[in-house]
């Protein structure tokens, strides 16, 4: 028996493992639902709910090809042992996974167990992430190379293989709790390619300017950050397409072009740009759950403030912009990158909480959730890592300038909704009109200062060069050679914008 292992590639369209696989005899399209993933501090309702449609819309495609989808629940291991016991497994097919470090160990295990069994686990790769990696120098290049390969294309039908499959479960039945994301995106990849085909042709026109605003940001970004996370689109289509129209663009008449040329341009860099911070967590995967400079180690782990933390998750701080951001966070499962800075900037310096915890909390929410980019982007806005110059969002400035009129303030905290436009963004300073809205938590300017002053300090103490010069030279983007020590604390924040996706 030859098995596909479908995991977050959960598409039969540039589906390589298929491919291969499906050339090598009759195949079982086998996902694994584990109890155990579902349990872990990083997953929601959200990303499971958009996992089911995901599986719904797969069913179908597989279908179409002759196959039918096996759902399996429960560990992967005892899922693999006893069909090897029924059926004797001659191969296993799967992408190379980077993702959070439960699945990490799961396929170490799984890994192990092939090799004690005599199967053949095959991990092609899929996304330009290059595992065992041995420098960066010219990682770029290789990136496109990968990226600018045929696209794979089943175009025959695959014999099938007959295994019974268990019942999806609900959340409820994992023992997942409810999140009350009432305007979750859909998942699968019809709804991936209806995005794809509206944002290259009518939404992404102001991609460029748009994201940068939550009251724009909705609809001028492509939304297909949650199907790169589950699979139901890949990088590769997404590039060939957007190339494509580039392409499209560029034959028509200059006064017909407007603004989709740097539109186009912005959004297939960040292609590269997302695999880019998922290939750290491939060299690094400790980078998940500890700072990535050590000298950062104990910093504000004994200075954690729960009431602070609390105030933040509900989107309670005072601060209307922190809290009507995370409150649309929570509705809807994204916001645009630019906010998410913000918050994630303003839980590790206004209110000086280790990042660790504000992360899980931002990952069960992000529907789009991906460890590769989520982790070293934290650590960035948190100034972990010891090489990105300290950028600490005012969210007083932030809303004046993404939010002027306090349209998505309005939106999100109805507290506000009768609050006059020009005390919008500093409600505080007419208390008579405030109600149940909290006063500030923090003193905004003081808490910045003194945040800032601590991270310069640390910077100053001599080892502090020494080894953010190791770490660009494990994880700094370039083609070839090294960032200059010069240049260390220089890597500003147009970089950071990678999943404005």
């Amino acid at each position: 028996m030859i098995i596909v292992w479908f995991k977050r590639d959960l598409r039969v369209d540039d589906h390589t493992a298929l491919l291969l696989a499906s050339r090598r005899g009759p195949i079982l399209p086998l996902y694994i639902i584990e109890p155990k993933l579902w349990k872990q501090p990083d997953l929601g309702h959200r990303h499971y709910e958009f996992l089911v449609d995901c599986l719904n819309d797969l069913r179908p495609n597989l279908r179409a090809l002759g196959q039918t989808l096996t759902i399996k629940v429960g560990d992967a291991l005892e899922v693999f042992s006893s069909i090897n016991a029924k059926s004797r497994i001659k191969e296993i097919w799967s992408h190379q996974e980077t993702w959070n470090g439960w699945t990490y160990t799961r396929d170490k295990t799984i890994k192990k167990w092939a090799n004690c069994n005599s199967i053949n686990w095959q991990e092609p790769t899929h996304n330009g992430v290059v595992r065992n990696l041995k420098s960066r120098n010219g990682w770029s290049a290789q990136w496109y190379k990968k990226m600018r390969q045929p696209i794979d294309e089943l175009n025959f039908m695959l014999p099938s293989v007959v295994e019974d499959s268990d019942s999806v479960p609900t959340a409820t039945a994992l023992g997942i709790p409810e999140d009350y994301c009432s305007r979750r995106q859909n998942g699968g990849r019809t709804e991936a390619l209806k995005l794809l085909n509206t944002f290259l042709y009518e939404r992404g026109e102001d991609y460029t300017k748009g994201m940068s605003s939550p009251v724009t940001a909705f609809d001028s970004c492509s939304r297909l950050s949650p199907h790169l996370a589950f699979g139901t689109i890949s990088i590769r289509e997404l590039l060939y397409s957007t190339e494509s129209r580039a392409n499209e663009v560029k034959s028509m008449k200059i006064d017909e072009r407007g603004k989709w040329p740097s539109a186009l341009r912005s959004f297939g860099g960040r292609l590269r740009w997302h695999c880019h911070f998922i290939q750290k967590l491939e060299d690094e995967p400790r980078i998940e759950f500890e700072n990535m400079h050590p000298l950062y180690n104990g910093l504000r782990e004994n200075d954690f403030n729960d009431d602070f933390f609390n105030a933040w998750k509900l989107g309670r701080t005072g601060f209307p912009m922190i809290d009507a951001c995370m409150r649309a966070l929570i509705t809807t499962g994204w916001i645009n990158f630019r906010m998410r800075a913000m918050l994630m900037s303003f839980a590790s310096y206004h209110l000086w909480l280790h990042w660790r915890k504000p992360a899980l909390h931002l990952a069960q929410l992000f529907t789009d959730y991906e460890p590769g980019i989520h982790y070293s982007q934290t650590q960035m806005q948190s100034g972990t890592t010891g090489i990105n110059s300290i950028r600490i969002y005012n969210p007083i400035k932030q809303g004046r300038d993404q939010d002027p009129k306090g349209a998505f303030i309005r939106e999100w905290v109805p507290e506000l909704r009768s609050h006059p436009a020009e005390t919008m963004h500093t409600p505080w300073t007419c208390p008579a009109k405030l109600g149940d809205y909290p006063a500030p938590i923090v003193e905004e300017k003081f808490a910045r200062k003194t945040a800032a002053d601590k991270i310069y300090a640390l910077r100053k103490v001599g080892r502090h060069k020494q080894v953010a010069r190791g770490i660009v030279e494990r994880h700094g983007s370039r083609k070839s050679g090294l960032i200059s020590s010069k240049k260390i604390y220089k890597m500003k924040s147009k970089k950071q914008g990678s999943f404005d996706l």
